[in-house]
């Protein structure tokens, strides 16, 4: 097979994973076509990809929104075009908070905050926190996060998702360390979703050699798993189950409901401040 031959194929293979869910980060694309076996597990392969989606893009081949850099966000100032605008904003933001009418706490805990968008997804339409460590977490997040899960005075469910490698291995660990440490007197349930080796397996994830140079990997068997290898919808999967066994459906309804209401009233309050705001300019 010829070289543009070669290159025509890559762009096909790399075009249908973020048509089946997007947006994606070029790492997450790199993973899936490994699992493929359209690509070799490789620093100089992932380099590869990573061209190869700028070519695709920049030549209208693959939309520009179906992969997106989550960690270089611009800053900006919320601004509106006027009072009515901002009522605007008031009432869609309008949210009840799902957790304080449920008997249980419940937060999501992300090693890579490449993935935090993908798993926003999931936790945002339940208001379930979700805390990104982006790698070993300061002691000032782990007591903040604390002080958080001390105040609901309820069972906390914490659920993180990590690499299977050393490091996200002990990170694991420093964060129920720490949270234990700084709210000793909440009861906590602490559980590792991803990775886990029965998800590589079952998954066929892609591995890479463990790093040696790790001071941990003495105590770490096995090649090292990403957790961006999780196909999307299976990690999306992962995160719905860990709050839906939680919810107590009667209670949210009443929440929901209550909110609705609530929205209605920002309506009619918005309707009228539209009018007064003619009137005035």
């Amino acid at each position: 097979m010829g070289r543009h031959a070669r290159t025509n194929q890559l762009i096909e293979a790399a075009k249908a994973i973020p048509a089946e869910h997007n947006p994606m980060t070029v790492r997450q694309v790199y993973y899936q076509l490994v699992s493929r076996q359209v690509m070799e597990n490789s620093r100089s392969q992932y380099q590869a990809v990573s061209n190869l989606l700028v070519h695709a893009r920049k030549a209208g081949v693959i939309p520009w929104e179906w992969v997106e850099d989550r960690l270089r966000r611009p800053r900006t100032v919320s601004m509106w075009d006027g009072l009515p605008d901002f009522a605007e904003t008031a009432r869609s933001a309008c949210r009840r908070d799902v957790w304080s009418t449920q008997s249980r706490y419940l937060e999501v805990w992300l090693e890579k905050d490449a993935l935090a968008g993908v798993v926003y997804e999931e936790t945002e339409p339940w208001d379930v926190p979700l805390m990104v460590t982006r790698g070993y977490p300061s002691l000032s997040y782990l007591y903040e996060a604390a002080e958080v899960i001390a105040q609901r005075d309820k069972p906390a469910f914490l659920y993180y998702f990590g690499d299977l490698d050393p490091s996200g291995i002990d990170i694991t660990k420093t964060v129920e360390r720490g949270i234990r440490e700084f709210a000793p007197d909440a009861e906590i349930f602490f559980e590792r979703v991803a990775v886990t080796p029965q998800q590589v397996k079952v998954l066929g994830l892609p591995t890479r050699p463990t790093k040696q140079t790790d001071s941990r990997s003495k105590n770490f068997a096995g090649e090292s798993v990403e957790v961006d290898a999780i196909p999307a919808a299976k990690l999306l999967g992962l995160v719905r189950n860990c709050i839906e066994k939680h919810l107590d459906q009667r209670a949210l309804a009443r929440t929901r409901q209550i909110e609705a209401a609530e929205r209605e009233t920002l309506v009619a309050i918005q309707q009228q401040m539209r009018r007064w705001w003619r009137l005035a300019t």
